[in-house]
């Protein structure tokens, strides 16, 4: 290494001193999904992103989703996925798939990641300990159709929304130096398997645990203005008035009202990165400059 590039090795590291200080014992949700469960290098250099931060003192909760995945081996077995609104139809037969790649395949593969790289992770659904309580999500459409006698109720099957959280079984492995890592599957009051929008489940994880920070991991570089300029430092009211305008629109609407629900629920601030950078979460923890947007109440 040459003495040029060893300053800027040092450099960086001063840089990220303050953030250091103030993460210190502090808890931060990850929520991990998009290109960086895919691309081999994005998944080891988030792995050390985790493993690092957890050796300096700060506790990162991993909850993760697995959509394609899921696809894939439906696919596999000639079984078609249909979608209503952005969400995925869940037969019995659909949940038994989810439940074997979301607790299973994809939630190890990341444990195995994170372990292999120093760590300490340990893998959980949320019906373990009954960690997340959840009930069966109620969808209706037609409720602005006057030629409706009544709205229309749509069945998603295993498809739920979060009741409760009971942290303890986070803080523990918090507490005893291991990395929790989430698959968002909840468990009714009929002791059924609900799955669980995976930005919601870390949304509300965040907020049960007091977090310092939510950071959601996507695959755009943030909130962008009609100009395509990324958007940060944001607040309820202006995420209401860009609401208003079209401004956020489509998919990034669930992950923009989830981080605003999580600030306003006792989180500091959320952030919704670009997953497809290199090392996204410690460049927006531990820089000045960050990847993508933050959300503050």
């Amino acid at each position: 290494m040459d003495h040029k590039a060893a300053i800027n090795i040092a450099s960086v590291l001063s840089e990220a001193l303050p953030y250091l200080q103030r993460l210190n014992n502090k808890t931060i949700v990850i929520k991990f999904g998009g290109n960086a469960m895919i691309d081999d290098a994005l998944k080891n250099s988030f792995a050390r992103d985790i493993v690092l931060l957890k050796q300096v003192g700060v506790n990162p909760v991993v909850v993760h989703g697995g959509g394609p995945q899921i696809g894939k081996l439906l696919e596999k077995i000639g079984k078609e996925s249909k979608f209503i609104n952005g969400m995925r139809v869940t037969d019995s037969e659909t949940m038994d798939i989810v439940e074997m790649v979301l607790g299973g395949l994809v939630n190890k593969s990341i444990v195995n990641l994170i372990n292999h790289n120093g760590g300490q992770a340990v893998g959980l659904t949320g019906k373990d300990g009954s960690m997340i309580r959840a009930k069966k999500m109620e969808l209706t459409r037609g409720t602005d159709n006057p030629e409706l006698n009544a709205p229309e109720i749509i069945d998603l099957g295993h498809v739920g929304e979060v009741t409760t959280i009971d942290p303890s079984i986070v803080k523990t492995l918090d507490d005893g130096n291991f990395i929790p890592v989430i698959a968002p599957i909840g468990v009714g009051e009929d002791s059924a398997s609900y799955n669980i929008n995976a930005d919601l489940v870390a949304g509300k994880m965040a907020s049960v645990l007091g977090a310092e920070k939510l950071l959601l991991l996507t695959n755009t570089p943030g909130i962008l203005d009609k100009q395509e300029n990324i958007l940060t430092g944001l607040n309820g009211k202006k995420i209401h008035e860009l609401i208003n305008d079209g401004t956020i629109a489509g998919g990034m609407l669930p992950k923009v009202t989830c981080a605003l629900d999580a600030v306003n629920s006792g989180v500091k601030t959320a952030h919704i990165i670009d997953g497809r950078v290199e090392h996204a979460v410690l460049l927006e923890l531990l820089t000045d400059e960050g990847v993508g947007t933050l959300i503050k109440s």
